[in-house]
């Protein structure tokens, strides 16, 4: 009976996906400065991911965030989860990105808790709330070291990039 269970828990975590720098680059259209994951792991169909990004100081914000002190502003991190969420609805579509593209038309319940610095590994969970037909909307928790740094709702659209 153990054996069941130890092969009902693999099927379980093999069932979840992972996106390695190369994949993200197919699913989403943005390139440096604005690529801001380097991976993303538990991909659940279009439910839910977890987004990695690792903060360093080569992060082209912190040249001006603030200088002395750095800071990843919190707008970069609610655009990290957007692309986490992103990322993922494309890859539930099946297909590659090369012709979508993820249009912001919302965000909402907005907060900061904690500031994030380089040497910090930023997680992105994204849960979707729901979806109707090209919109999605999402809940956004991001975390360092286990404790929640800024949350948010985030409302987007995807699009055929020639529809622009």
């Amino acid at each position: 009976m153990t054996q069941t269970t130890a092969n009902t828990e693999e099927t379980a975590d093999e069932a979840l996906g992972t996106a390695d720098i190369s994949r993200v680059m197919e699913l989403l259209p943005h390139r440096y400065p604005m690529l801001l994951i380097d991976r993303i792991r538990d991909m659940d169909g279009c439910e839910s991911a977890v987004g990695v990004k690792n903060v360093t100081i080569n992060d082209p914000f912190f040249q001006g965030h603030f200088p002395g002190h750095p800071v990843m502003p919190g707008v970069m991190i609610v655009e990290a989860m957007a692309q986490t969420a992103g990322a993922l609805v494309i890859n539930s579509m099946g297909g590659d990105a090369s012709d979508k593209v993820v249009y912001f038309m919302a965000i909402e319940k907005a907060k900061f808790r904690k500031i994030v610095v380089p040497g910090d590994q930023l997680e992105l969970h994204v849960s979707k709330q729901q979806n109707r037909r090209a919109v999605w909307k999402f809940r956004g928790i991001a975390k360092v070291d286990g404790a929640v740094v800024a949350e948010a709702d985030f409302v987007a659209m995807i699009r055929d990039m020639s529809e622009g």
